[in-house]
């Protein structure tokens, strides 16, 4: 499919459907709910939709107390915002009392753009996975994102949703299955994995492609959720391919690349390289210039997945 559709607009449309089908949804927002498309919610559910102001902090307070109250909470702000302002609040208020808070965090990542680096999040998964009873997803596309928020209606628990400004590819149709903790598996490869999340994935897709003119099986992972990681999916991958390149839009530190680590670490140790930005912080730019600044390309990709393979040769498995 080549249609492209921005996760943060599949966010809002779904969040207007889940309220639909449950009065107890409530959405509070940190007055940026024309960016994080929460506005849908608020338009149709007046009653329902809580507009803190430029107070994260309080946005995660309210959101525990009304989950206290038996409500739904879906609280929504930019994803730097919520997870580094309001990190405490979130830790304190909704994760140790283990409250049905649902943070969906939009403009995630570099591709923000020209917003630059104070507000491109390349932290959020770390600053999430680590917090426990946390559930973290990074969903690849709108399909994705739309599927994963309605799960949000019976999950129980704190959980993170991260999710982007730019407009993505489409990668999966209506009939995908998505379960928390559950990695979805494009292709098995016998000389390679690409385990990939959010933006990461269609760019992983269009690599395996590339690289099958080239003479090399590379299979796909999709690991939307980083928590709890589907170590079962790694693991089969370890052993299939014996070799794993992970690619996220976000720090190698802490994200989805050291996720996978530790499991492989304790498990299956196999050659690995982590395709994801350094230890940087973000810049001002287009978003095609900076994920080709920061190696987030098909390129990258491609050239990880080779050096890993030479590493096979050298490495008992």
């Amino acid at each position: 499919m080549s249609n492209k559709i921005a996760t943060r607009e599949a966010y809002g449309k779904a969040l207007l459907e889940l309220g639909r089908k449950n009065p107890d949804v409530v959405a509070l927002d940190a007055d940026l709910s024309g960016s994080t498309k929460t506005k849908v919610f608020g338009k149709e559910f007046p009653e329902r939709f809580f507009n803190v102001g430029i107070a994260e902090q309080n946005l995660i307070g309210v959101a525990a107390g009304l989950s206290l109250c038996g409500k739904i909470s879906f609280a929504s702000t930019f994803a730097v915002f919520a997870t580094g302002r309001a990190w405490e609040q979130i830790r304190q208020s909704v994760c140790y009392p283990e409250l049905n808070v649902k943070v969906v965090a939009s403009h995630a990542g570099i591709t923000v753009g020209e917003d630059g680096g104070s507000h491109q999040s390349v932290e959020d998964i770390s600053l999430m996975r680590t917090l426990p009873g946390m559930t973290v997803i990074v969903p690849a596309d709108a399909t994705e994102t739309t599927k994963a928020v309605m799960a949000m209606g019976t999950h129980k628990g704190p959980a993170y949703i991260r999710v982007g400004r730019e407009k993505t590819e489409v990668v999966l149709d209506d009939s995908y299955d998505f379960r928390i903790g559950k990695a979805h598996v494009f292709s098995k490869g016998t000389d390679a994995t690409v385990i990939a999340c959010g933006v990461m994935v269609p760019v992983a897709l269009a690599a395996a492609r590339e690289l099958a003119s080239d003479g090399l099986s590379v299979g796909v992972i999709n690991m939307s959720t980083i928590k709890p990681i589907d170590a079962d999916a790694i693991v089969t991958a370890a052993h299939g391919s014996g070799a794993i390149v992970t690619a996220e839009e976000h720090s190698i530190i802490g994200g989805l690349g050291s996720a996978v680590a530790e499991v492989l670490a304790e498990s299956s140790p196999v050659p690995m390289k982590r395709i994801g930005v350094k230890d940087v912080f973000g810049t001002s730019g287009k978003s095609p210039e900076l994920m080709k600044k920061y190696g987030l390309t098909s390129d990258d990709i491609k050239a990880a997945v080779k050096e890993v393979v030479a590493r096979k040769a050298t490495v008992s498995v």
